[in-house]
Parts: structure tokens; C-alpha cells; sequence
């Protein structure tokens, strides 16, 4: 891989049918899709991005899925579940029809390979990301048995597994349908060194199994190469085949040309379609598909920064911004403003929270108390990207720095592309004051938005909490019901008086496909699988 340095993996062979025109490629079961960036890496278990997903989604597949119609959690490598010791056991029956791609057995063996890969990741693995799905999900890893979740996997018989935790998670199967849970092959992840990050892409570093990945998904991980991944069926999936036997990743960083890309054939679909670009596709007549919000963005503030350590501060910049003016022009209809971090779809009443309208008036008086003096406040956001929460990051910029400004806080824009290491650069110590970025979830539960966001310390918002963490703690715990609901309600209204970020916005995100597509499985979660890809 281009972007690496270091020994690169040795060649596989590979036809490229990148190049194909959109209606020859649909014919000959190709699918050319345009994304907004290109993957971070290709092992799941080690980041939180989306474009990452997006691939390993095809080549991997974990012990629970999502349901089509509802996102509810749905059978996958493991045929049914069952709930055991009050929810603090699982015990899961296992397909035994499947094969990893490099002809290894799936069994319950390599199900407890990598929970305990997950468990015992190194340090120099972790620091991939500050969100790697284990430690959002479990708390802890094996160096700290006492903040984790996890006790142990055990393989009960050849084919069924058993998890067990130190208590009461209700959201445990929710999560498991999350990407980064995806069973790989250990075989693989031993021969490629999964644990040994020795490659540098977008600021971080990678091992070799990020790079080829294996697992038992209905597509093979064939090449990557600069911006493009290349994927084959796998003659010997256990599921549906589909009508696509090829599958490209284009990275196509600016919305104007991924339109252009699909109106000339050289792709079959896009994602993270702008405000800029819908009148021009239905005029072409592409198909538009919508999903149901599920995502939040925010504007995180840094309070190790000198100053903003002062709530008042952070009062400022809640009053100073007027979300209506940031959600029209950058995101699609149906877009809401957000009150809090959680999604409607997820029902928490968010009734009685501390609400912070746009008042500049107010905004300049609490800058007057803080003892603010006009110092230069960096604001980071990133360049040639889309993400589904954020669509057109340099306009949402503009006019959060028009309103910050208006009433006399000192922007310093810090514009970065997130291919030279966004993400990590406002998730570790820096000297950012505020920045853009946003979640988008990836299973039903609450938890899945506050844990990885609010749970424990992070160095992205420089605050601690130790009361609002044994909040989250304690709800993640409690079965569904009122007092969950309550508990949630508790936590939104903590968020709200901490103010470690801003809520903006809940948008809705979209793609376009070209007309040889007849179906597309469309997810809020963005679980979508090309095998299910209808093509006419």
C-alpha cells in the first residue's frame, strides 16, 4: 500500500476492474462505489471509521448482525443466543457450514482467539485509536482487569461459546453486530502480525494484517492501492452470493466529482451526497437513497486549552452558536438541531435540559466573567473529506467561525486534510481549543453514542468527570425500562452542564446509485453489504 512505509506485503494477483465503465461493470456483476475518504486501515478491532467499516463490513463478519428492516440485532456467524447468570453470561450456538477465506475452520476456538486478541491488545496496538470498539464496549483491556467488563471466552463445545462478563451490560448484543467485533481468521492474524502496527498511514500506524485482512464475509480482500480497494466474492460463503462478484472502493474526496463520476459511468454509487449536488442528480435521474438519522455532530472543546478549563467559557461558545444557521445550506432536508449526543431514533426525553439558545449578548457577558482577552483560539476541522455527519466540513467551518467571531472570540482556523491524520490529531493532547468532528453509531443502545464518547477520560475534550463516567457506568447495566430511560435522561442533563462539546446537529445522510442498480441495502448504521445488492 502506497500510503505506507516500511516492508510492503507482498503482491496478490489481481484484474482491475476499476477502470470499467459503470453499465459494463454492473453487467459483468462489478460495483464501483465513490467513498468520501479512504480507509483508515483494514483491521476493524482498532479503529472507529467508517470508510474502515465500510470495507471490513464486506470481508468480515462478526457473531451477531443487523436486520435490514429494523437494525435490531439479527443471527449471523452465530445461528441464536442465549442470556445466562442474570446477563452476565451469553451463551452462543455457532454456524457450522463456514470457512475463513484462507480455507481455515470457523469454530468456536477462533471466536475465543480473538476476544482474547481483543483483551490482551498491546499498548502499541491501542494507540491506533482512542476508540478502539473494545475498550468503548468492555471498559478495560487485561492490564486493567478492574475497569473491565470482560471476564473470559470460553469454546463450551466445537461450535458453541460462551462470554462472560463482570456484570450486567444490556446492550451486549446490540454491540456485538458493531464492525469492530468481526471474527478474523487466527491463522491470519498471527502470520501477518495483527498486534505490531509497523506501517504509517494518516498519522498512524498500521500492522500487515490491516493492510490483507481475512475473515468469512461474502467478498475476498483482493488489492489496495493509493485510494482504491479491490474485492472478490468467496466462491465458498456460506450465505447468499448476490449479483455482485466484484466490488471497487473508489476514494473520491470532493462531492462535485464523485457526482460527475457517477453521471460519466465511472462508478455505479456514492455516498455522503452535499446540499450542493441533489437538484443536479434528480435532474439526472440517479436514484437517491436517504437513512433515517444516525449520527450526531459536535463542536468538541479542548479544556486543557488555557481558558476554556472555565465553564463560563464553554457557556460562551454554546450561546454564540446558532445551529439553525450551521444545519441550512450544509445538510439535507429533515436534518434536526441536537440538544444532546443521543439520537431521537434512541427516545430519550430530552425535556428540562440545560438548553444553551443563541443569545450573543449572553455569550459576550460570560467571555466578559471568564476574563477573556482576546487570545487566539485554534480551531481545528478537516479538508477533502465527507463523513456522514459531516457533508461539506470547510462551509460548516465558515459559518461557526463567523458566529464565534461576531461576538469576539479570536478564531485561528486550522484547516487539516483528514488523510494526513485528522482523527488523530484532535484525539490526542495538542494545542487545539475547539474542533469538528462527530459520531456516527453503529448499534441501538444509548450507550453506543455516551460510552465512547463521555464514558472515561479522553484526551479529545481534556476533561474528567469521575461522577458522569460512574453514571454511564451504572446505566449500561440497567435492563430496559423506566429507570434506564431516567438514568439516560440523567446523563444528557450531566453532558449538558459539563459542556465538553457542543451538539449541532442530527443529519441526514444519503446516497446515489446509477440506474443499473434496482435494489441497495440501506442502513442507519451504515451496515450495508454488497452481496444484497440487486442488479438489473
Amino acid at each position: 500500500m502506497t500510503a505506507c512505509t516500511g516492508t510492503a506485503p507482498p503482491e496478490q494477483p489481481t484484474t482491475d476492474p476499476g477502470t470499467t465503465t459503470s453499465s459494463a461493470a454492473s453487467a459483468e456483476g462489478t460495483f464501483i462505489f465513490g467513498t468520501g475518504a479512504a480507509p483508515a486501515g483494514l483491521d476493524p478491532a482498532l479503529v472507529a471509521d467508517a470508510e474502515t467499516y465500510r470495507v471490513t463490513l464486506q470481508v468480515m463478519e462478526g457473531l451477531v448482525g443487523v436486520d435490514p428492516m429494523t437494525s435490531a440485532p439479527a443471527p449471523l456467524l452465530a445461528k441464536s443466543w442465549t442470556e445466562l447468570n442474570e446477563g452476565r453470561s451469553y451463551s452462543f450456538k455457532l454456524r457450522e457450514d463456514v470457512t475463513f477465506h484462507d480455507g481455515t475452520a470457523f469454530n468456536a476456538a477462533a471466536v475465543c482467539a480473538n476476544f482474547d486478541r481483543w483483551y490482551t491488545l498491546p499498548p502499541e496496538a491501542r494507540k491506533a485509536s482512542s476508540a478502539t470498539p473494545f475498550k468503548t464496549v468492555f471498559g478495560g483491556f487485561a492490564d486493567t482487569p478492574e475497569i473491565s467488563n470482560y471476564e473470559k471466552c470460553t469454546a463450551s463445545s466445537e461450535f458453541t461459546v460462551r462470554i462472560d462478563l463482570s456484570h450486567r451490560f444490556t446492550g451486549f448484543i446490540p454491540a456485538m453486530s458493531m464492525p469492530g467485533f468481526a471474527i478474523a481468521s487466527p491463522k491470519a492474524l498471527k502470520e501477518l502480525s495483527a498486534d505490531k502496527p509497523v506501517f504509517k498511514l494518516q498519522g498512524s500506524k498500521i500492522s500487515r494484517y490491516a493492510q490483507q485482512p481475512v475473515g468469512t464475509g461474502p467478498y475476498t480482500f483482493t488489492s489496495w492501492k493509493d485510494d482504491k480497494v479491490v474485492l472478490d466474492a468467496y466462491p465458498d460463503y456460506w450465505g447468499q452470493q448476490g449479483d455482485v462478484q466484484h466490488v471497487v472502493f473508489r476514494a473520491i474526496r470532493d462531492s462535485n466529482a464523485r457526482l460527475r463520476a457517477l453521471q460519466e459511468g465511472a462508478i455505479d454509487g456514492y455516498d455522503m451526497i452535499s446540499v450542493s449536488t441533489v437538484a443536479e442528480l434528480a435532474r439526472s435521474g440517479k436514484q437517491i437513497l436517504q437513512r433515517d438519522p444516525y449520527s450526531v455532530l459536535y463542536l468538541g472543546m479542548n479544556q486543557k486549552f488555557p481558558g476554556l478549563e472555565d465553564k463560563k467559557m464553554r457557556q460562551a461558545i454554546a450561546h454564540a452558536i446558532d445551529k439553525d444557521a450551521v444545519r441550512n445550506g450544509a445538510f439535507l432536508n429533515g436534518t434536526k438541531t441536537a440538544a444532546t449526543f443521543i439520537p431521537p431514533k434512541l427516545a430519550i426525553d430530552d425535556e428540562g435540559l440545560p438548553t444553551y439558545n443563541h443569545d450573543p449578548e449572553k455569550a459576550r457577558r460570560l467571555l466578559e466573567e471568564a476574563g477573556y482577552k482576546g487570545e487566539p483560539l485554534p480551531f481545528y476541522y478537516p479538508r477533502n473529506v465527507a463523513r456522514p455527519y459531516l457533508p461539506a466540513p470547510e462551509k460548516i467551518y465558515a459559518e461557526l467561525s463567523r458566529q464565534l467571531t461576531a461576538v469576539g472570540l479570536n478564531i485561528q482556523p486550522v484547516p487539516i486534510d483528514w488523510s494526513d491524520g485528522y482523527l488523530a490529531r484532535v484525539q490526542e493532547s495538542g494545542d487545539r481549543a475547539i474542533h469538528l468532528l462527530g459520531w456516527n453509531g453503529s448499534y441501538q443502545d444509548p450507550d453506543n453514542f455516551v460510552g465512547p464518547l463521555f464514558g472515561s477520560y479522553s484526551e479529545e475534550f481534556g476533561f474528567s468527570d469521575s461522577q458522569l463516567f460512574s453514571k454511564i457506568d451504572r446505566a449500561r447495566t440497567l435492563q430496559d425500562g423506566d429507570e434506564r430511560q431516567t438514568a439516560y435522561q440523567d446523563i444528557n442533563d450531566q453532558i449538558a452542564n459539563v459542556i465538553p462539546a457542543v451538539p449541532l446537529v442530527f443529519p441526514i445522510s444519503a446516497l446515489a446509485v446509477s440506474e443499473q442498480v434496482q435494489s441497495y441495502p440501506v442502513s442507519p448504521v451504515l451496515h450495508e453489504v454488497f452481496n444484497k445488492i440487486e442488479l438489473r
